[in-house]
């Protein structure tokens, strides 16, 4: 989804499921978060190392490695929930009442086979890497200083797992307006116009000065 969106609530079955969902989607988006600050303190450590003490963290490339599913994937559910995904909106931004919301319905239900696909693959993928009977629990580990990969290989299902719950609900709001035939549904992201924006950011400085 492009631009700026916004999301509707109110006190129905699926909004409260959602305003729940997005508790779990906004935790690991800030993880997320904290993993690329912590990883920027690490670059500080070896740039640092490198300069004054010709020593460089040790394993810094396997860090990078092991913290990249984290950075990258473990917040797709909360940029979902939102509308911050990117899409083509030359047709279906000219969509309005219910062909607008089948369109966003069929796109969604392909997004929700794919992640399902994903998840499957991944687990198999974590799978294959996981053994209690290994030290670190792991049959694999990095090349470097032997990080094991499994918790790196845990984090993409994880993410694409709530990564699905997020599409079921987005097709439950999408069906649901189509039936009614309701012109703003609860739970999915509404894409605003260039004005809504405006006036949003202008209520949003407003709100500030007060």
């Amino acid at each position: 989804m492009a631009g700026s969106a916004t999301v509707l609530s109110d006190d129905s079955l699926l909004s409260r499921l959602d305003r729940r969902l997005l508790q779990v989607e906004w935790s690991m988006a800030v993880v997320s978060g904290i993993g690329a600050f912590a990883l920027m303190v690490l670059a500080v450590f070896s740039v640092s190392g490198r300069n004054f003490f010709n020593e460089p963290l040790r394993g810094y490339v396997d860090w990078i490695e092991a913290a990249m599913p984290l950075i990258a994937i473990f917040g797709i559910a909360y940029v979902q929930r939102e509308g911050g995904h990117i899409r083509m909106d030359i047709l279906v931004g000219r969509l309005r009442g219910r062909a607008l919301w089948l369109a966003e319905f069929l796109t969604t239900s392909a997004v929700l086979v794919l992640m399902l696909l994903l998840v499957w693959g991944t687990w198999s993928h974590f799978d294959r890497s996981f053994d209690f009977s290994k030290p670190n629990w792991s049959r694999d580990s990095s090349i470097d200083i032997g990080l094991p990969i499994w918790p790196a290989k845990l984090v993409v299902p994880v993410a694409f797992s709530v990564m699905s719950l997020r599409l079921v609900l987005q097709l439950w709001g999408f069906g649901a307006a189509f039936l009614r035939g309701t012109a703003r549904p609860v739970a999915v992201p509404l894409v605003q116009s260039a004005a809504e924006q405006a006036a949003a950011e202008a209520e949003h400085i407003q709100g500030h000065d007060g």
